[in-house]
């Protein structure tokens, strides 16, 4: 079992990350729609303020990454969490609203089944990416 643990330490701390950040994503999000936000604008506030500071978790604690080239990986995370979050979120929520609305007499629940879903898909999308070309590992040939 620590064996395995040990194997997927990274993957179990982006869970751990990816599960706080979620947290804070949902609270703003249904805040703001319950405040009377369009819920795509107020999607595009809760996971924005949730992206900056998944950077600097992921990068510190995450992938524990310690690469100088901070502005470079600042950069290539933005557009990966971008593309994930402003523009497959907003399409898997319309995808699922738009198919469980008539379904489900509530908004909030429908926006609430759709937000996870959509929140699943951007999650394996960041991982890939960020483990694969923002936080990876320097070669260390000499």
């Amino acid at each position: 079992m620590e064996q395995l643990l040990k194997k997927h330490a990274q993957k179990i701390r982006f869970l751990f990350v990816g599960g706080g950040l979620t947290v804070l994503d949902f609270v703003i999000l249904f805040a703001l729609t319950f405040a009377g936000m369009d819920k795509f604008i107020a999607n595009y506030i809760s996971t924005g303020i949730s992206m900056v500071v998944s950077f600097f978790v992921n990068k510190s604690f995450t992938f524990k990454n310690t690469s100088k080239t901070a502005k470079r990986q600042f950069v290539l995370f933005i557009l990966v969490t971008i593309t994930g979050l402003w523009a497959l979120q907003p399409l898997v929520i319309w995808v699922v609203t738009s198919g469980l609305a008539p379904h489900i007499a509530s908004d909030e629940a429908t926006l609430f089944i759709a937000k996870v879903i959509a929140t699943g898909a951007s999650l394996v999308w960041n991982y890939l990416l960020y483990s694969r070309l923002v936080f990876k590992k320097e070669s260390t040939t000499s």
